[in-house]
C-alpha cells in the first residue's frame, strides 16, 4: 500500500485548520495514496501554555471528526488526524486521535497516555491522561498502531503496540522545535522502527513553533520520505513483505527475554 504523512502548522484557527486538512486529504487521495496520516492538535492548536482551551475543545461526534470523516469518504482515502477531545464531566480534555477507513467510517480513537510535562512545558495542566488501551487496525496487509508524540520517548509502549499486533506504527505529533529537538525527532523515531523491525510513520506539525521533519521510516531504520520543513506531504510504499525480509534477517522480537507492561495508574 501507498501511504502520506502530512504536515502543516495549525494555529488557533479551527476554520482555517480543518480547510488545510481537507486540503491535504484531498491531495493525498489525487496521488492514489491509500491512507494520510495528519499531524497531532490538527483541529486546534495554541502554543499559550496558560491559554483557556475549552471553548476550542469539540467532542466525536462534533463538527471536526465528521468533516474529517466525510472528507475520508468523498475521497475513498483513509485517514489519521488529531484533535483534542472535550471529555464529559471533566475540566481537562483528552489529546486524541481519530483513524477513519476510506468509507469515512470511525474505525478507532487512541487518547494520550504520556502527557508533555517537559522542557518547560506542561500538557498536563489542561489536557488528561488516558489509560493505556492499544489502538491498531489491519489495512493493506498490515497492521497499524497509534501513539502520540511524546509517547515517542517511551520505547515501551511502541512494544506493546507491536505485541499487539502492530508491525507499522503512527505517531501523528506536535513535536515543539527547540535545541536538539529534530535530532531527538529523527534519532528516536528511528531506534523504535530498529528495535521493533516495524514501520514508524511520523506526522507532525511543521514551523514556527513546531519542528516539521514529518517521515516514514522503513524497518531497518532507513528514512524512505522526509516532508522537510514545509506545508505539505510526503509519501512512500509500505510492505509486509518488507517486514518479514528484515524480521528474518534481524530476528531481535523473537530473540527478545524481556516482556513489558504498562504500569498501574498512580
Amino acid at each position: 500500500m501507498k501511504i502520506a504523512v502530512a504536515q502543516f502548522g495549525a494555529t488557533t484557527d479551527k476554520e482555517s485548520n480543518l480547510a488545510k486538512v481537507q486540503g491535504l486529504i484531498e491531495r493525498a487521495a489525487g496521488e492514489g495514496l491509500d491512507l494520510v496520516v495528519l499531524p497531532e492538535n490538527a483541529m486546534y492548536s495554541n502554543p499559550d501554555v496558560t491559554a483557556d482551551i475549552s471553548g476550542a475543545v469539540e467532542t466525536l461526534d462534533g463538527p471536526f471528526v465528521s468533516a474529517v470523516g466525510e472528507a475520508a469518504k468523498r475521497h475513498g482515502i483513509a485517514v489519521v488526524a488529531g484533535m483534542t477531545e472535550k471529555l464529559p464531566e471533566n475540566p481537562r480534555a483528552s489529546n486524541t486521535v481519530v483513524a477513519f477507513d476510506a468509507d469515512g467510517r470511525r474505525i478507532g480513537v487512541y487518547r494520550k497516555v504520556h502527557l508533555y510535562d517537559a522542557f518547560g512545558y506542561k500538557e498536563s495542566d489542561r489536557i488528561q491522561p488516558a489509560e493505556f488501551t492499544p489502538l491498531t487496525f489491519a489495512m493493506g496487509g498490515l497492521t497499524f498502531g497509534v501513539m502520540t508524540c511524546y509517547d515517542l520517548r517511551f520505547p515501551e509502549i511502541s512494544r506493546l503496540l507491536v505485541d499487539a499486533g502492530a508491525n507499522a506504527v503512527i505517531v501523528p505529533a506536535a513535536w515543539v522545535a527547540g535545541p536538539a529537538k529534530e535530532d531527538h525527532w529523527v534519532t528516536l523515531a528511528r531506534a523504535r522502527a530498529i528495535e521493533n523491525t516495524s514501520y514508524m510513520v511520523m506526522a507532525g506539525q511543521s514551523g514556527p513553533n513546531c519542528t516539521g521533519q514529518s517521515m516514514i521510516i522503513d524497518p531497518m531504520g532507513t528514512i524512505v520520505a522526509s516532508a522537510g520543513e514545509s506545508e505539505g506531504l510526503a509519501s512512500g510504499p509500505l510492505s509486509a513483505e518488507r517486514i518479514e525480509q528484515v524480521r528474518a534477517k534481524n530476528p531481535s522480537l523473537a530473540n527478545r527475554r524481556f516482556t513489558v507492561a504498562a504500569l498501574a495508574s498512580p
